[in-house]
């Protein structure tokens, strides 16, 4: 590569080492894993990145409330209003042998999931994409409503063929 480039992703702080964290129920986790031969399993199943935007779409914003799917906590957001937020959290596994194709070719439909999801409350609420906000109270209160929720383990070595 000639060229630095990088994922675009706000961390979280640190933890706070004092504050035991709560639970996390299994139905909030969409699991993501790929393997050393960029094999890509979604919640323990064989998944397909065709489909990986579509389904994240799904997990995070359960339309129907499905047992099966994320809880969402209703929080009054300024400019927003009442809004159904999700507890879903993507958390992403890659082998220490998965391809760097690969590994941005995940990054980027994940990353895509929310940016559709994001958008989709913005051209509701405020008449445009969300990538074409230009009112800073709009655009945190649209990330506060779909946060980005992505959780990257540390690589290591999975196996798999």
């Amino acid at each position: 590569m000639d060229t630095d480039s990088g994922i675009v992703r706000r961390l979280p702080p640190p933890p706070d080492l004092t504050v035991i964290p709560p639970p996390i129920k299994e139905r909030n986790v969409f699991n993501v894993l790929v393997n050393k031969s960029d094999r890509l399993f979604v919640d323990g199943r064989v998944g397909d990145i065709k489909t990986l935007k579509m389904d994240t779409k799904e997990f995070l914003s359960n339309p129907t409330n499905r047992e099966d799917l994320p809880e969402k906590r209703i929080e009054e957001i300024k400019f927003i209003g009442s809004y159904q937020i999700s507890k879903g959290i993507i958390s992403l596994k890659n082998d220490r042998g998965t391809s760097y194709d690969m590994y941005i070719q995940v990054q980027n439909e994940l990353t895509a999931a929310v940016n559709e999801l994001r958008d989709e409350l913005s051209k509701q609420k405020f008449g445009v994409k969300f990538s074409e906000l230009t009112n800073e109270d709009y655009i945190q209160a649209v990330q506060k409503a779909v946060p980005m929720s992505i959780s990257e383990a540390e690589p290591e070595n999975i196996g798999g063929k």
